[in-house]
């Protein structure tokens, strides 16, 4: 069923748009919901709706997914897996979650693409940046699953890497009821204080939970701007790419000010 088309243009709504095209990070454990494993269904509807409200604003969205709901690569190496066979069983969950997004997506009536880093012919396409940009471009919404497709390297990296060859504008870090990048995790520490705004390398030095170290590093090189978010305040993602300041921004130079 053809979605219905939107009652603006696409091209003057993202004109005045402060990002255009976004790159998601979605982490697994955000699509378990309270189950803390599998998928839940409600999450997953949710965070549809989200994604559906950004691209009704006009921005071009493709979205990098995790696996930790179904797989804990890390738990296994310690348990004394191989590790590239473990990160290999790692890709193969995120894919499991980039299905179940794409079908809810689906039934919100948005145009969707399921791109893998690994070949997997009979459920995605095989990523080809090429084609993810043209997807972009005719309105679809990109799922990018399987990491970068290669062991040791996390979804975050995968998320870094994917922002920068579609050229995406920012990175936005969906956390699980967190609202932002605190000096400590709010959830243990009542003292803990949130960054409105923070630099990479104040980041980096701090030991702050952005990103995971080699993702944060290749943002900074690449002058990648990154929002950090609660996924589950409604609206959220939609508030950030229209302009308004929501969560943490995390850029390479601090923010200046006036007197």
């Amino acid at each position: 069923m053809e979605r219905a088309s939107a009652p603006w243009s696409r091209s003057a709504i993202m004109n005045r748009l402060s990002y255009k095209r976004v790159l998601l990070k979605l982490s697994g454990e955000a699509l378990a919901g309270e189950r803390g494993s599998g998928v839940d269904a409600t999450v997953v509807q949710f965070i549809a709706r989200e994604i559906e409200a950004m691209q009704d604003l006009g921005a071009e969205v493709a979205v990098v997914v995790g696996g930790g709901n179904f797989w804990r690569g890390g738990t296994a190496i310690a348990a004394g897996m191989d590790a590239p066979q473990a990160h290999y069983a790692g890709m193969l969950a995120t894919i499991i979650n980039a299905l179940a997004l794409q079908d809810a997506l689906e039934q919100h009536g948005l145009h969707t693409r399921a791109m893998t880093a690994i070949q997997m012919d009979q459920v995605a396409e095989p990523y080809l940046r090429r084609r993810a940009i043209r997807h972009l471009e005719k309105g679809r919404v990109i799922i990018l699953a399987a990491g970068t497709g290669n062991p040791f390297f996390t979804t975050d990296t995968a998320a870094a890497l994917r922002a920068a060859e579609l050229d995406a504008d920012v990175i936005l870090m969906a956390k699980n009821r967190v609202d932002g990048v605190y000096s400590a995790d709010p959830r243990v520490d009542a003292s803990a204080t949130k960054f409105d705004h923070i630099t990479y390398l104040e980041a980096l030095n701090r030991g702050l939970q952005v990103m995971d170290s080699t993702a944060l590093t290749f943002c900074m090189d690449n002058d990648l701007p990154i929002v950090v978010f609660d996924l589950f305040e409604a609206g959220s993602g939609a508030r950030i790419i229209a302009g308004e300041h929501v969560g943490t921004l995390v850029t390479k130079d601090p923010v200046s000010t006036t007197a």
